[in-house]
């Protein structure tokens, strides 16, 4: 049998920014939703939280899963879920982007605590901060497509 532990941490928004994940016991339901359909779905989420527009996961990808394959299955499911169920006053979507870096072994405990304290860490930081913070972190630049540029970093195409 095959073991495999490769840790992946995600995050993704909803469609332009719109604050559709509050109030937080809408976020606190759809986090809910997102987690039970990962089990079903054979999906290993460590963790999930994020704020008003965002959401951070915690992922140790399967032998056979791709960081794209968990991407569509969390995001097309739980936008589908939320519509039927009208939670939000609007039709919900996410954004097409989305960012995942590796996270080491030695670095998941952290990781967890950053995310267990988004509430908090929202307090004091917008989530275009962050962006940008995590931006640096990485080295990762924006993807411009005539005068737009998208919401989230890409890696540098040149590595």
């Amino acid at each position: 049998m095959s073991w495999v532990r490769i840790w992946v941490h995600l995050v993704f928004t909803t469609k332009n920014g719109a604050p559709f994940l509050t109030p937080k016991d809408r976020r606190i339901a759809i986090f809910e939703h997102i987690c039970n359909n990962g089990k079903k779905k054979g999906i290993w989420l460590d963790r999930l939280n994020g704020h008003k527009e965002h959401i951070h996961c915690l992922i140790s990808l399967g032998r056979e899963q791709t960081i794209s394959n968990i991407v569509q299955l969390i995001k097309g499911e739980s936008s589908y879920w939320i519509n039927k169920n009208k939670l939000t006053p609007q039709r919900f979507e996410w954004q097409d982007d989305f960012w995942a870096v590796s996270v080491s072994e030695s670095h998941v405990v952290t990781v967890r605590r950053y995310l267990d304290g988004q509430e908090e860490h929202h307090k004091r930081r917008s989530f275009t901060e962050e962006v940008e913070e995590f931006m640096k972190k990485y080295g990762w630049s924006y993807i411009q497509s005539g005068n737009a540029s998208s919401q989230f970093p890409s890696d540098l195409s040149d590595r």
